[in-house]
C-alpha cells in the first residue's frame, strides 16, 4: 500500500460566506495542489471539504497521513465522534441532528477505501505545507 501524506486547510472569509479549501498530497518525490472554492459557506465545511477532495484524488488504497489545523476535523476521528453520531442516528449529543452530515458521511465513505491517521497541527504557524494549503484556500476565494 502507496504511503502518502495529505496536508488540507478550509478558510472562509465571514462564517458563512465565501469559502476556500486547499490541499498538498505528498508521494515520495511528488507533490500535487489542490484547491477549491464556494460561494456560500463556512468554514468547518471547507475543512472537510479539503479532506474529501484530497483522499478522491488518490488513485487507489493508500495509507495516509493527513495533516490539519481543524480540531474539528482532527478531533472527530481521534476522539471517535463519529462513531457515537453513527449509534444515534446521526444526532450530537444534545441529540441534534450533526451538521455537515453529507460531508462526514462521504468522508466516512473515502476512509472505508484508504487507511487515514489524522494529526492535528498548529495552524498559522511554521509548518510550510499547512501554510501552503491556507494560501491555496484563500487563493480560491478571490477566484469566486
Amino acid at each position: 500500500m502507496r504511503e502518502v501524506t495529505i496536508y488540507t486547510d478550509g478558510a472562509c472569509s465571514g462564517n458563512p460566506g465565501p469559502g476556500g479549501w486547499g490541499a498538498v498530497l505528498i508521494y515520495g518525490e511528488h507533490k500535487k495542489e489542490m484547491s477549491g472554492a464556494e460561494a456560500n459557506t463556512t468554514n468547518n465545511r471547507m475543512e472537510l471539504k479539503a479532506a474529501i477532495e484530497a483522499l478522491s484524488a488518490l488513485k487507489e488504497p493508500c495509507k495516509v497521513t493527513l495533516y490539519s489545523d481543524s480540531a474539528y476535523l482532527v478531533n472527530c476521528f481521534q476522539q471517535g465522534w463519529y462513531k457515537g453520531w453513527q449509534r444515534n442516528g446521526w444526532k450530537n449529543s444534545k441529540n441534534q441532528p450533526v451538521e455537515n452530515q453529507d460531508l462526514w458521511k462521504e468522508l466516512l465513505r473515502l476512509m472505508e477505501i484508504h487507511q487515514v491517521q489524522y494529526v492535528k497541527v498548529k495552524g498559522h504557524a511554521d509548518n510550510v505545507w499547512n501554510n501552503r494549503c491556507d494560501e491555496l484556500a484563500t487563493g480560491a476565494i478571490k477566484q469566486l
